[in-house]
């Protein structure tokens, strides 16, 4: 799975979790909602979101790196 695609499920799962909480357990847990929606607003803009550099911390690729894996080329690091 990709970074990206695994930031889709991440969000898409932090909206149901925070909907359930504030379901069943308390009212103001839509501030969770609220917080993962601007959260995506501003990734969108800027391309900094805080899970994305934990996924890759955890060895997730981005998917220009795993198109180019399976091409036979080597990613271009900035290390």
């Amino acid at each position: 799975m990709s970074v990206e695609k695994g930031l889709t499920a991440f969000a898409g799962f932090m909206v149901l979790l925070s909907v359930a909480l504030t379901y069943f357990v308390h009212p103001w847990f839509v501030w969770l909602t609220v917080f993962v929606g601007a959260n995506l607003f501003q990734q969108s803009f800027t391309g900094f979101c805080p899970a994305s550099i934990v996924m890759r911390k955890f060895g997730m690729k981005d998917e220009r790196d795993l198109a180019l894996s399976h091409e036979g080329l080597k990613p271009v690091t900035s290390e």
